[in-house]
Parts: C-alpha cells; structure tokens; sequence
C-alpha cells in the first residue's frame, strides 16, 4: 500500500520538482554517493550495461536525489511511492518528452529494486511506479534515391586527396550497409573487418558479439581507408582501431554525427538525421526490398522482434501514401 501523504516524522513536504538534467552529485541529497557509486558499478560490473546507459541511469538518479532533497526528503527509507510520481508529474508538466520519463522511471525502479536486494530499504516504493507509454513513432529514414546521393557525395568528396574524407565515405558506407549503431562502428578494430567475406563483427548491447553483412560498396570504400588512408593518419597511438581521427586515436560518436550531419546538409530535400537514421534507413530498406524481419532482426542486434517490427510501420505507411496517390478509388 502507498504510505500515507504526510508523515509524523518531518515536516510537510514541498512540491518535488524533476531537478537538474546532469550528472553531477548533489550535496546533500536523499542518495547519499557511495550509494550512487555502488550501483554505478553494479550496472557496469554486475548488469554489463553500456556506458552510455550507466551514464544515463545514474544521471537520472542523481536527478531524482536532487529533486527528493529540495522536497524535504532526508534519506532512501524516506522515499514514497507519491514522491516518485509527483517526480514524474513535474516532469510531464514541464514539457519533457514521454520518452524520456519512461526512461527516468526505468531507473528510478533498477535503482531502488536494487537498494532493496542489497539491503539498503526494507521496501521498494517503486514497484507500483508505472511510467507513460513511449508511443510507436516513427524513426526519420531516407529515401533510397537520397541514401545513394548521399553515398555520391561521400565518394566524390573522397577524391580530394584528404585521407579524413576517405575515411568519411567508408564510415558511411558502412553505417548504411550494415545497420549498424554509431558506438558498434567506433569500437571496430582493424581485425574487425573481414573484406573478402563482406562482414563485420559487431559488439553490440550487452556485449553480445554478431556478425554483419555489407554489400561491395562498403567494401571499395573500406579497402580504399585501410589501404591508402588510414596509414597517413596512424600514429603509435591508434592501436588497432578501425576509424581514425585526424590525430590518429580512435574516431568517437561526435566525430561519426558531425560528418553524417555535415553531408546530409548538401542535400536540400533530405531529413536532417544522424548515423542512427541511416540504421533506420538501412532497416527500412531491407525490408522494402523483401528481407524478412527476423533477419533484420539478427543483422540490427535487436534482443525483441517487436522492437525491429517498427520498421514495417514505416513500408506500411509508404504503401499506404502510395496507394491513396495512385488507387483511383483511394
């Protein structure tokens, strides 16, 4: 059962607000930080979680801290279900996206299951917490006569000499070609890459291995890198990475979104969408072309087949454009 709004305890409480949006510890707050360290490792080491999602979650724990503290909230045995939900409400009300407090509430609810199991709460406030739907919406895509000029620009840009350019078309090839997400790309290594094969192998979420197919584009573009321009960029610090920036470390997802952001500019009609919209073009284009979804599935590294079913909202939704343009009794 909820606990009763006011407590005897301590004062009544102020409105919980949603707090700040970084990561930074507040002082004081209602977790205290050993115990944000503590399940920072427990996502990283115990739950093999991404880095990206470790940030992510403590970040949004840090926030509800913050919010709990300014609302009078002293500690984690303090914590209500109503806290929590007025968390949530705040953050709904201020025009934050449905998205992002689906997500807020996930960790909120990985957090304190966790703080019950290892003993630090009697009772987890959150099991009733629920969260609002994500919705199906669906992800920007280029057409395919926009994918192939965006790979023309690429490929003519590659012909200046610059051996960063060279690397820019076989990142995008790559990225098209395969469906692959940004952070997979920047962690490939040289041996990665297996040409004559025509696959990659893929790190993906939860450190689970696949293997990837590319087509013979990827593969004129990624021999042309590796033979002519990543040994003008490598230094003894590159180790075996596969993409290189200009001082020869590893590229890094900002470096891999500025370039897919910066040629998709050249084409005026074209959505203005990063290396996870060419993921979404990739898949939606496989399918279009009559791959089957549950081998979408396997090549994205999706762990749900309702999670790779999205993509045939989209066919859908173009078959349905083009029958209403074209049936006569539409």
């Amino acid at each position: 059962m909820d606990q009763p709004a006011v407590e005897p305890s301590r004062e009544p409480r102020e409105k919980v607000t949603s707090g700040g949006q970084g990561v930074h510890k507040p002082t004081p707050g209602a977790v205290d930080d050993d115990v944000l360290d503590a399940f920072q490792r427990h996502l990283s080491a115990e739950r093999n979680r991404s880095e990206h999602t470790v940030r992510a979650y403590v970040g949004d724990v840090t926030a509800l801290s913050h919010a709990l503290a300014t609302a009078g909230v002293s500690g984690l045995s303090d914590i209500t279900l109503s806290d929590l939900r007025t968390w949530l409400g705040e953050m709904a009300a201020q025009g934050s996206a449905s998205s992002t407090i689906a997500r807020r509430s996930a960790a909120a609810r990985t957090f304190l299951r966790w703080a019950k199991q290892t003993g630090r709460i009697e009772k987890d406030p959150a099991v009733r917490l629920g969260a609002p739907s994500k919705g199906r919406h669906l992800p920007g895509v280029l057409k395919q006569a926009e994918a192939d000029s965006l790979m023309d620009l690429a490929a003519v840009a590659a012909d200046d000499d610059d051996p960063v350019h060279n690397r820019n078309r076989a990142i995008l090839e790559l990225l098209y070609a395969s469906g692959m997400r940004v952070g997979e790309l920047t962690g490939l290594d040289v041996d990665d890459v297996d040409l004559p094969g025509q696959v990659a192998r893929v790190l993906g979420k939860g450190a689970k291995e696949r293997t990837v197919p590319f087509g013979a584009p990827a593969v004129e573009a990624l021999r042309a890198w590796l033979e002519e321009g990543r040994p003008r960029l490598a230094t003894n610090e590159s180790g075996p990475a596969l993409f290189l920036g200009r001082r020869g470390r590893r590229v890094d997802q900002r470096q891999v979104r500025s370039v897919v952001h910066e040629l998709l500019a050249h084409l005026p009609d074209a959505a203005d969408l990063g290396p996870h919209g060419l993921r979404h073009s990739a898949a939606t284009h496989l399918l279009e072309g009559g791959a089957d979804l549950r081998t979408v599935q396997e090549m994205l590294g999706h762990a749900s087949l309702a999670t790779t079913q999205i993509y045939t909202h989209v066919s859908v939704d173009r078959l349905r454009a083009a029958y209403r343009q074209a049936h006569p009794r539409a």
